[in-house]
């Protein structure tokens, strides 16, 4: 293990900008002209779901509402429809809300002040962060799940992050902001980028990272992980299946859809039944008179 000094952000500035103009993505919301809304639906999109399946949901929902008041006109249940199979569809009620806060309370504006983005319906500290970063190139920290397996290894040579994100993971991204506001939007992209292609949970590619010399983890010899289990996902046979089994019944109806038809999407009645009443109760489908069931309106 090496006693060198852990290196400072600052050192590490210049080659990860350096190697996002080379080797950063083609995406569309990373488009000069994509505008703030643009970069507003990719970042709820994007959301516990990755690029490549983002990528079409994101280009059809941007050609039916290229902008915020063209959500907010239609019907939340719209919004659900057209979030088809990206999962966690809360986030499609959430974007449909916060569109309509924006037709209401900002001209239909994506607001640039970071406090207003804080303020919409379904923006937290991370996609407000993002939103004024990407979309209006302002310093933020913007810190995800692959900045903060940047930063703990390159500044304090951990091999992963903490499994939640902490108080001290937005302090440690805070302090390796550049000063310069423009400067700091680039990295903050680059660093999320350089997490997401090169320093990956499994398997990092540090042979091909811009910063391997002066990563505190590889140079304490790139010590193995000893923290807590990390739990991988389940999806087969969870709630979350037979909710979107439930969803995907009503999505293909073009208007209500007896009970007897939900019933036959699942076999197992008490979890069909638990599914279908949290569904309602998150808003994400509405209940009629007759046993009949719509997404909402």
């Amino acid at each position: 293990m090496s006693d060198s000094p852990l290196p400072t952000a600052s050192a590490l500035h210049e080659p990860v900008l350096d190697w996002y103009v080379g080797n950063a993505r083609s995406l569309p919301w990373r488009e000069p002209d994509a505008g703030a809304w643009a970069v507003m639906v990719s970042e709820f999109m994007l959301q516990q779901t990755p690029v490549a399946r983002v990528l079409p949901a994101y280009r059809t929902w941007l050609e039916r509402w290229p902008k915020p008041a063209d959500l907010a006109a239609e019907a939340p249940g719209e919004a659900v429809r057209a979030w088809d199979r990206l999962g966690y569809p809360r986030r499609a009620l959430r974007l449909h809300a916060a569109a309509k806060a924006i037709v209401e309370q900002h001209g239909g504006v994506v607001p640039d002040d970071h406090a207003a983005l804080l303020a919409l319906p379904g923006v937290g500290t991370y996609t407000a962060a993002a939103i004024a970063s990407f979309a209006y190139g302002q310093r933020h920290a913007v810190v995800d799940t692959n900045v903060r397996r940047v930063f703990a290894r390159a500044l304090t040579g951990s091999a992963q992050p903490s499994i939640s994100p902490t108080a001290a993971d937005l302090r440690l991204a805070v302090s390796a902001l550049p000063e310069d506001e423009p400067t700091a939007a680039r990295w903050a992209v680059a660093t999320m980028e350089l997490g997401a292609l090169v320093c990956t949970a499994r398997s990092p590619r540090c042979g091909e990272c811009p910063i391997r010399s002066r990563c505190a983890w590889v140079l304490a010899g790139s010590p193995p992980y000893d923290g807590p289990a990390r739990k991988g996902q389940t999806y087969e046979g969870t709630d979350r299946q037979v909710r979107g089994r439930l969803l995907a019944v009503l999505r293909a109806a073009a208007g209500p859809v007896p009970k007897g038809e939900l019933d036959a999407c699942w076999p197992e009645q008490a979890q069909r039944e638990r599914a279908l009443d949290g569904l309602v109760a998150d808003g994400l489908v509405d209940p009629l008179p007759r046993a009949r069931y719509r997404l909402p309106q």
